[in-house]
């Protein structure tokens, strides 16, 4: 199993036994996500894609130096620490892919060509050069499936016991891109749906030492925002998607200290009943 040489990471679980659902994961590698604070009281569901650098060790990294796992072409650095830390403040459950993004990105379609990357950020990905359509299928059925098989069942919970949730969407993103410096802390993603986004957004604006971006560096409007299109927008729960700069979550003091940014911009909205409601569907619709 590959470690990363991150302080705080929480993927250290591994599956015990052999998982015949999961043919590319044995016994001793890391599980497809995490579910972590499961009885967490709160109406919401956190979701972190882009939450883990590893590789099942059969998979050789994909023929990747170590160097490559600290690079946000493999994972979104900083998010693991922060989507925990978040989730104890908002006592909610939260749900963290287990899998680097280089195996099979979570937050795509799978029809998408960054789904199965060849070259990332001018970085050569070995293991993903001429992929078979049936390599592919294995990937699915491993990781991405079980993946976003854990979100639906938390939500079909959520329905069961008569509670509409809202899912929150926590990436982390690099200070600079294409030789651009990015002055936001945080990005706020939303499209048609702004019922957490607007005030999460007016509550961080009276913060003097914050910058946000509404829709920026990322936007929610984009195609390639896929599980908060599938499992939230799609059934007209409420939802919202952040980012935060990775170069303020290098330990976990950093990543403590923007998870109580995030939870003062986030705990009065989620504490009015009225927004726990479908949107309906025309509403969302194109």
């Amino acid at each position: 199993m590959t470690k990363a040489p991150f302080a705080g990471f929480a993927h250290e679980l591994a599956c015990p036994t052999e998982h015949p659902c999961y043919p590319l994961i044995q016994p001793g590698d890391p599980p497809p996500y995490l579910l972590y604070n499961p009885s967490g009281a709160a109406s919401v569901l956190l979701v972190a894609d882009h939450a883990s650098p590893y590789f099942p060790a059969a998979m050789n990294q994909l023929g990747l130096a170590d160097w490559v796992l600290e690079r946000h072409v493999t994972w979104d650095l900083g998010s693991d620490q922060l989507t925990r830390y978040l989730a104890d403040l908002l006592d909610a459950p939260a749900i963290l892919a287990g899998f680097s993004r280089l195996i099979v990105d979570p937050n795509r379609k799978l029809d998408d060509p960054t789904a199965f990357v060849e070259v990332s950020d001018g970085i050569s990905i070995p293991g993903n050069q001429g992929l078979s359509q049936e390599q592919k299928a294995l990937r699915v059925q491993s990781f991405f499936q079980p993946y976003h098989d854990a979100i639906a069942k938390r939500l079909c919970a959520f329905d069961a016991a008569g509670i509409i949730p809202a899912v929150i969407s926590v990436h982390t993103c690099t200070p600079v891109f294409n030789q651009v410096v990015r002055p936001w802390h945080i990005g706020v993603m939303w499209d048609k749906d702004d019922r957490i986004a607007g005030p999460m957004m007016a509550r961080l604006a009276l913060l003097e030492d914050v910058c946000f971006g509404d829709n920026e560096p990322y936007s929610g409007r984009h195609t390639h925002d896929f599980t908060i299109d599938y499992h939230a927008e799609s059934a007209g729960l409420p939802h919202v998607g952040i980012e935060v700069r990775q170069d303020l979550l290098h330990d976990s003091s950093g990543a403590r200290k923007w998870a109580g940014i995030l939870a003062s911009a986030l705990t009065e909205t989620l504490a009015d009943p009225n927004l726990f409601r479908r949107l309906e569907t025309s509403y969302l619709a194109p």
